[in-house]
């Protein structure tokens, strides 16, 4: 379960935000979301400085976020949200894939990306795997970005990383490398379940929204540093 997922009341479904100065995008993505079963289109926002508004009022679980907007793009409009709604989690929707783009976008919060043109399936598929925590990305892609942060990152770690155990730690140099829940159980020989809980302790610490952008804080701040 993800740090979002934990603010919701059980079965209660995951709010969502559209973001896109386009009408007949956010109408397409508010159609293909439609009756899907647990989850609610709980606002639109025609920019970012109104999806940045939007966000602070109805603190929903995650954001459809264009990435061309005006007034506000969606990289600055991901960063504020990030920062003031910790618990939301943002997916950038962008008409093609840039690898530099991405990663800025995961520098300022962005849990992945969707392109303009994916599927209903396709969508429905990230946003839950996003809601559980889980990562959205290519692995070599989170891999690139956290060797060039790794390269940036302070010398010494903030206070946040005295408040994680050892095991936690352990569970994180694991997720910074790429492994999944069930990888990391199997290294460390515990269950799933333990695992679990420690990556939502983790995530919960560093005040993020998901186990990618775990990986990222921990390695700009230098709690953990990734391997080559």
């Amino acid at each position: 379960m993800a740090a979002n997922a934990g603010t919701r009341r059980r079965g209660s479904p995951a709010e969502l935000l559209i973001a896109d100065d386009h009408d007949l995008a956010r109408l397409g993505l508010v159609g293909a979301l439609q009756g899907e079963r647990g989850m609610t289109v709980v606002g639109e926002a025609h920019d970012g400085q109104e999806a940045v508004e939007m966000c602070q009022q109805l603190q929903p679980d995650l954001v459809l976020m264009d990435i061309r907007m005006p007034r506000l793009d969606g990289l600055g409009a991901t960063a504020e949200i990030v920062r003031t709604c910790t618990h939301t989690s943002v997916i950038m929707v962008t008409m093609q894939e840039d690898p530099d783009y991405l990663i800025e976008a995961l520098k300022v919060g962005a849990s992945g990306y969707l392109l303009k043109d994916s599927g209903r399936a396709e969508i429905v598929g990230a946003i839950r795997k996003v809601l559980a925590g889980e990562s959205l990305l290519n692995a070599g892609v989170v891999a690139d970005l956290l060797q060039r942060l790794g390269r940036a990152a302070p010398e010494a770690p903030p206070a946040v990383a005295h408040s994680l155990s050892e095991r936690e730690l352990d569970v994180l140099r694991l997720l910074v490398g790429g492994k999944t829940n069930r990888e990391i159980a199997q290294d460390l020989v515990v269950s799933m379940s333990t695992v679990k809980t420690h990556v939502e302790h983790v995530i919960a610490k560093l005040s993020v929204a998901d186990r990618t952008q775990a990986a990222v804080k921990a390695t700009r701040l230098g709690i953990v540093h990734p391997t080559a």
